[in-house]
């Protein structure tokens, strides 16, 4: 399987599938290709007709879009066990999953993922709207299953991966939690798979401009 991603600082839906399979153990060969450039485009043109990252390509097989990736990955690598087991939280989660995949567009265009930078921000009443309700989901989910492996759903799932990119923006932007919430970025920090990630991000040099939104905290 080749997994085809952008940027690491930057490239939020690649942090997704790339998380799938690093957490889960599957085995695969990597293809970073440095967005908003044409040898990004170039190489995708054969690949996937989105022209956008994360794709994969597995025995000749193509899909592209972070959660169809995900759940291909779950479908045919891991018999299934990275949605919860019960049907009432496996429709939740998967409901949340999606809520991420498919919303919170005024949080992700002013608050673009850049590991490496701090930043302060001012943001619009729509975006805080977005932080609020990513805060009901964390904190609610806590409460339910805090005690059963500390992930939104006991144990990690297709809905962590599609929540880690927000943790890191929380992070590079300084956004205050209530307690529960926090108690769940901690969770996702503390992962040593993010870390990985994290490291290698930090190791970057490129520059995409138009993510670099804010003004750095010293």
């Amino acid at each position: 399987m080749q997994l085809y991603i952008g940027n690491k600082n930057y490239s939020s839906w690649s942090l997704r599938a790339w998380l799938m399979l690093e957490k889960n153990k599957v085995n695969y060969s990597e293809v970073k290709l440095p967005l908003d450039t044409p040898q990004f485009y170039e190489a995708l043109k054969d690949i996937t007709p989105s022209l956008k990252v994360p794709s994969i390509v597995d025995n000749g097989i193509h899909v592209w879009d972070s959660l169809a990736i995900c759940e291909y990955i779950n479908d045919v690598y891991l018999s299934g066990q990275c949605w919860p087991e019960s049907l009432a939280q496996k429709a939740k989660a998967r409901a949340v999953a999606c809520e991420m995949h498919s919303g919170f567009n005024a949080l992700r265009s002013e608050m673009p993922m850049n590991i490496r930078a701090k930043r302060k921000l001012n943001i619009s009443d729509a975006c805080k709207n977005d932080i609020a309700r990513i805060e009901q989901i964390w904190s609610e989910q806590m409460l339910a299953c805090r005690d059963q492996g500390g992930w939104l759903f006991g144990k990690w799932s297709i809905a962590d991966a599609m929540f880690a990119p927000v943790v890191m923006r929380f992070r590079t932007y300084g956004i205050e939690l209530n307690p529960q919430a926090r108690l769940y970025m901690d969770k996702v920090l503390s992962c040593p798979v993010l870390g990985k990630w994290i490291t290698e991000a930090l190791q970057e040099t490129e520059v995409v401009q138009i993510d670099e939104a804010g003004e750095e905290v010293s």
